[in-house]
Parts: structure tokens; C-alpha cells; sequence
């Protein structure tokens, strides 16, 4: 097996793989049926014939830079395990802060918009059991996807998914999330080519500079927060490129949102937007 993993690491590191080690031992991992850290402990075992088969086909596969996530047909995003394919993004890990942000807030009721996967909405499900949870995309493909996660975690039951944008809704949101589409055209020639070949282009360009579907977003949303909450006030986050968020920021502003912060991801990268609305006095 490890003549097997070292062909394989070398040829994907030849091809410009970031992780080429990471990307083989789980490939191996799923050839064989087994974890990746049982691969890892014990590397001197036999690859049987139909497994060594599965694996050289995986990795011509990811040669061919297609994503991982799409190979094995999963990403883990939180607690949960997703299905992904190119319908939808694959879920990263900044897009996390989000729902860290809704257990920070414990809203009565949030609405992911440009759910994708599902990831956000069923990550706040499943840690805010108590919570109701909307969520919304323009693309019946990938609400095919979603509404799939959500009957296979459990959570079916748990989020109401919409095909379109802002769904009206009388009584407001206490929090709405969205990590919708923010790269620039100018920058897609530069991204990897796990991005530009194989995930959705719908779902990642925004225009000249990257900021097209918020600046329709943020004005919107304004109105349709809730201010009647007694421990918060209405609030909107959304997840933006490098670079952007001061610009998303003051678009919040304009929009009416009185109280904007930015907070950073692991990497020190200005990754999520919050605005929160007027509070209105009784």
C-alpha cells in the first residue's frame, strides 16, 4: 500500500495539488472502506485488486483536478456530513463562522439565503434545535441537493427550503445569513482549477468587482429584519471575499443596518459582514 500512496502523492504533487498526501490517503481510505487514520496506522497492508482499481481511477480523477469532495460525493462541514456534487459549492471552512454567529445570537428565526448544500441552514438546525429555519436558492438543482442533506441528517422537519431569493414573510427574520456569489471576474482566471472547471460559475462570479449580488442583497434584507426581538435586535452576516468587506460594510450602512461589524476568519482575512437593524423603541 505504500508504493500504492507514494505513486499516487507524487503524481498529484507533479500536477500542482495543494495537499497531495491529504488528497491520496483519502482517496486510499475510501478504495479500502476504511478511515484515514486507520490507513495511516497501518500503511504495510494489502491494496486487494477491485480496491487498487477504485484508487487509480480516483486519482486520474483528481489529476484531472476535480474536487475531492466531489470523488467521494461528501464534504464534513461542522457536525455534519454533506453530499455535494456539482450542483452545489463545496462547503469551506470560513463558511462555518456563520453558524457560529447564529449560536452567538440564538435567533427565534434565520433564513439562509443562497443555501447551496445546505451547509449553513442545517448547521444551525442541528445546533439550535429550538430554532426556525428557512432557506433559499435561485437554482432548483441545488435545492435538490439540500432538500437530500436535510431528509438524510434528519433534519427534513427541521428546514423549509424555498426556490427563489428573500421569501416575504410578515413577521421578519431575526437573523438572515448568506454567503452568495462574490468573485470578481477579474480574479477568476487566477483561481484553482478545482474552482473555474468543475464548481458551479452561478454560484461564485458577481460581476466586475465581486459585490453585485449584495449590493441587490443588502437593501432588500433591511426591511424584512426583525425588530421586535427583546434579547436582539434584527441582524444580516453574509460571508465576502478578500478585500471586500469595507465595502460590503458601508453598503449595509446606506441600507439602514446601525450597527456593522467585520470579523475575521482563521486566517486573519476579513471573512463575514454583520449589521444590525435600528432597534425600535416601544
Amino acid at each position: 500500500m505504500r508504493e500504492a500512496l507514494d505513486a499516487a502523492v507524487d503524481a498529484l504533487a507533479a500536477v500542482g495539488v495543494d495537499e497531495p498526501r491529504l488528497d491520496a490517503e483519502l482517496l486510499l481510505g475510501e478504495a479500502m472502506g476504511c478511515e484515514r487514520s486507520a490507513l495511516i496506522a497501518d500503511v504495510g497492508q494489502e491494496v486487494p485488486a477491485s480496491a487498487g482499481r477504485e484508487f487509480g481511477e480516483m486519482v486520474r480523477r483528481r489529476l484531472r483536478r476535480e474536487p475531492v469532495a466531489y470523488i467521494l460525493g461528501r464534504k464534513g462541514f461542522r457536525r455534519l456530513e454533506l453530499a455535494v456534487d456539482p450542483r452545489v459549492l463545496v462547503p469551506r471552512p470560513e463558511t462555518e463562522l456563520l453558524v457560529e454567529l447564529a449560536l452567538e445570537l440564538r435567533p427565534a428565526r434565520v433564513l439562509d439565503v443562497g443555501t447551496g448544500s445546505g451547509a449553513i441552514a442545517l448547521g444551525v438546525a442541528d445546533e439550535l434545535p429550538e430554532v426556525e429555519v428557512s432557506a433559499t436558492d435561485t437554482s432548483p438543482a441545488a435545492l435538490e441537493v439540500a432538500r437530500g442533506n436535510a431528509e438524510r441528517l434528519g433534519l427534513g422537519e427541521r428546514v423549509r427550503f424555498v426556490e427563489g431569493t428573500l421569501p416575504d414573510d410578515e413577521r421578519g427574520w431575526d437573523l438572515i445569513l448568506a454567503n452568495l456569489p462574490y468573485v470578481a471576474e477579474r480574479d477568476w482566471r487566477s483561481l484553482q482549477p478545482e474552482v473555474t472547471q468543475y464548481e458551479p460559475r452561478s454560484a461564485l462570479l458577481a460581476g466586475p468587482d465581486g459585490l453585485d449580488a449584495y449590493c441587490a442583497l443588502i437593501p432588500e434584507c433591511s426591511p424584512r429584519l426583525s425588530r421586535y426581538a427583546e434579547q436582539m435586535r434584527g441582524a444580516l452576516a453574509v460571508e465576502v471575499g478578500e478585500g471586500q468587506a469595507p465595502a460590503v460594510a458601508e453598503l449595509m450602512r446606506t441600507a439602514g443596518l446601525g450597527e456593522v461589524e467585520i470579523r475575521r476568519d482563521l486566517a486573519g482575512i476579513e471573512r463575514v459582514v454583520v449589521g444590525r437593524s435600528v432597534k425600535t423603541e416601544a
